[in-house]
Formats: structure tokens, sequence, C-alpha cells
């Protein structure tokens, strides 16, 4: 590939940096366990990641509340989602971290990017509440000026808006601002930015394989953004 041009970078979190599954599966099945739903597969968990945890929670119910030993109660899910969404914040903020790993990879693929002198910025559609401990706790925190979360801004990814409010607190220009993340989500709003993106394709893309996504390349570690060519432009 021929070198890209860069002034910024911004990375998104879950499913890119940190492997948090553990942390989602415990927190949400915790919050449905104290309103007496039954607790949710892993792979039902991990198809409801990347859109925030709105939209997580909601996916999640919509399938809990459709089995035959709950469906007779009748149960709405925007009935349900407040109580559970409390359970869940306070679960998950009670174990953020510690059902969760880095991915092997990242620390030297962050390493890279600082050695060039890039600005860094974490965008996740992850609660700042959540994302801003979570990276403290993995020792990631210093490698960021930036950092938003899913509630930073008005809308989320796959909106092109998180990623163009980010590119202005960089001070760098969407074409020149690289977008690394897992899903389709991230890729949808690059591309609605105008951003080049980046794929990973260990990550959480609903079920999907990550490959039939259209980017710029699908690294299986960030330290393979060194194969890209990646230069500071100044």
């Amino acid at each position: 590939m021929k070198n890209l041009n860069l002034q910024a970078v911004m990375i998104d979190l879950d499913g890119t940096m940190v492997d948090t599954i553990g942390d989602f599966e415990v927190a949400l099945n915790r919050a449905l366990t104290d309103l007496n739903i039954p607790t949710a597969h892993r792979g039902l968990i991990e198809r409801g990641i990347g859109k925030g945890s709105e939209h997580l929670i909601r996916t999640v119910l919509l399938h809990q509340l459709a089995l035959p030993e709950v469906a007779s109660h009748q149960h709405e899910v925007e009935q349900l989602f407040t109580p559970v969404w409390k359970r869940y914040e306070h679960h998950y903020l009670s174990i953020n971290g510690e059902f969760s790993k880095v991915f092997p990879g990242v620390i030297e693929g962050l390493e890279l990017l600082k050695g060039m002198g890039l600005p860094l910025a974490c965008l996740t559609n992850k609660p700042l509440s959540f994302t801003t401990p979570l990276l403290k706790d993995k020792g990631l925190s210093a490698y960021f000026e930036q950092v938003f979360g899913g509630d930073s801004f008005e809308r989320k990814k796959p909106d092109p808006l998180p990623l163009l409010k980010t590119c202005e607190a960089l001070c760098s220009s969407p074409p020149l601002t690289l977008m690394v993340g897992d899903s389709s989500n991230d890729a949808q709003a690059a591309n609605a930015a105008g951003c080049p993106v980046v794929l990973m394709t260990y990550g959480y893309n609903h079920g999907e394989p990550i490959q039939n996504t259209p980017a710029l390349a699908w690294l299986d570690s960030l330290d393979q953004l060194q194969s890209l060519g990646i230069k500071e432009l100044s």
C-alpha cells in the first residue's frame, strides 16, 4: 500500500482496543436477574454491541421478552428499558474492566502512532462514564489527546457527526484523519464523514464477517498499522 499521509487518528474502543464482551455479559445479566428477566447468552450480547448501550439493552430485551417463558407477561421493551438501564449502569460501573482485556498488539500500535507524532482520539459509542475509567484501568489514557463517548455528541456512530466533531477537536481535516474500528458502524460513519477507515478482524460486527465491509485494510492486530505506510502530514 502507498504511504498514507495523516494529520490524526481516531480509534474505537470496544472490540478494537479492548475485548469487553465479559464486562457487557456480566453487567447486563446481573441487571436482568435483578428484574427477574432471563439472562442472555454471549452471542446475543455480542451482536448487540456497537451502537451504544441503549441499543444493546433494547436488542437483548426484545429477544428475552419473546421467550416462551416470559412472552405471556406482555412486557413492553420500552416499559422495562429504564429500570434495566439503571441496574445495568450500576453493575457496569462496579465491574468496569474486571472482565475485559486489551487485545494483543494494541499497545504496540498506539506506541507506533504516538512515535509518529500523530494526535490520537478515542471515539466510542460507549458512555463516557464507562469509557474514561476503562481507559485508565487498562493503561491506555495517556495515549489520547481527546476522548469522546456515545453521549458526548447529539448522535452516535454510524452517524458521521461524532467523527466530524472529533476532527474539529483534533484540528484535523476528515480526509486526513484515519478511523480505526471493528464494525460496519465505524465504516459507515467514516465514509459519511469523508475519513479513511481501517477495520480490525477480531472485534464485534453484529455477527457478520468484517471483510464484507469496504475499508482501506482489515488488520489482525493494531500494530499492523505500520504496513499501511502511515506518515504524519506536517
